[in-house]
């Protein structure tokens, strides 16, 4: 676990909103990751900084147990062109805590590394939180994601 900070940023993508109750995001985003592959939406993007998926957690009515809103998709330079059916977004950057997580994304990696990082003490800003699947998560069982998380 590290300190960083990041940039602001922008990201185009598709999105929804879930909430960690009763299993509803486990099943929503692994929807929407199907959705996102089957649909090629990361060669539809346009104006990307490199081929990088970020998984992002944003508009949280609360912490972890309240809703929120997911966001799949690239960082890119511009939001003058966001494709229909696709969201663009501006974030702030801020003070992060990155974890990075090693393993099989097929075992839910993903999930795992997130009720870890719920148990953490950690002074969260429910903000923007999110995952990158960059060079390093191109092997799914042998996947390593970097999980960015807003702190104080």
């Amino acid at each position: 676990m590290e300190q960083v900070t990041i940039e602001p940023f922008k990201l185009i993508g598709i999105s929804l909103r879930t909430t960690n109750e009763n299993g509803r995001a486990a099943e929503e985003i692994g929807a929407l990751w199907q959705q996102f592959m089957a649909n090629g939406i990361i060669d539809r993007i346009p104006n990307k900084t490199d081929n990088a998926v970020y998984s992002l957690y944003t508009d949280y009515e609360g912490d972890h147990t309240k809703p929120y809103t997911v966001l799949l998709g690239c960082k890119v330079t511009t939001l003058e062109t966001v494709p229909d059916g696709m969201v663009g977004r501006s974030f702030e950057g801020g003070n992060y805590v990155r974890i990075t997580a090693k393993g099989d994304l097929t075992k839910g990696l993903i999930l795992n590394q997130w009720a870890r990082i719920w148990e953490l003490d950690l002074q969260r800003r429910y903000t923007a939180d999110f995952e990158v699947f960059g060079d390093k998560a191109q092997n799914p069982v042998d996947a390593e994601v970097d999980f960015l998380v807003a702190v104080e």
